[in-house]
């Protein structure tokens, strides 16, 4: 039994380290830096420009649907990777195959309905 939990006991060890180091760092940090705060440091910074204007501003919505897009891919990506080591394996070609299909299809499904309502084109 001993033998077993040595390898939890390590895991534990190393994540109470390094809690402890980025805990160490932070105080450090806060210890050590100057406080001084001016009307100039308490200015909105935005890439080296003067703040012109309020502080409310318009996004257009068609950027997050291509960060969504992004990840749909993304995650299309992450499981594409283990679904090619476990073909490879005796007895799982046809079924990995069949069920890769299906996921590719919900995806393409999801493609076309984007493409379809225009959000792929940069206008």
């Amino acid at each position: 039994m001993p033998d077993y939990f040595h390898g939890y006991t390590v895991v534990g060890l190393v994540a109470v380290v390094g809690v402890l180091f980025v805990c160490v760092a932070f105080v450090g940090g806060r210890l050590l830096r100057p406080v001084v705060p001016t009307r100039e440091k308490m200015l909105t910074y935005e890439c080296g420009v003067d703040p012109v204007g309020g502080d409310w501003a318009h996004t257009q919505v068609r950027y997050y649907v291509y960060a969504f897009l992004y990840v749909i891919f993304a995650v299309d990506s992450v499981f594409l990777f283990p679904w090619a080591t476990v073909f490879a394996a005796p007895g799982f070609g046809g079924i990995t195959l069949v069920e890769m299909f299906i996921f590719l299809g919900f995806l393409a499904v999801g493609l076309l309905y984007a493409y379809k309502k225009g959000v792929l084109e940069w206008t």
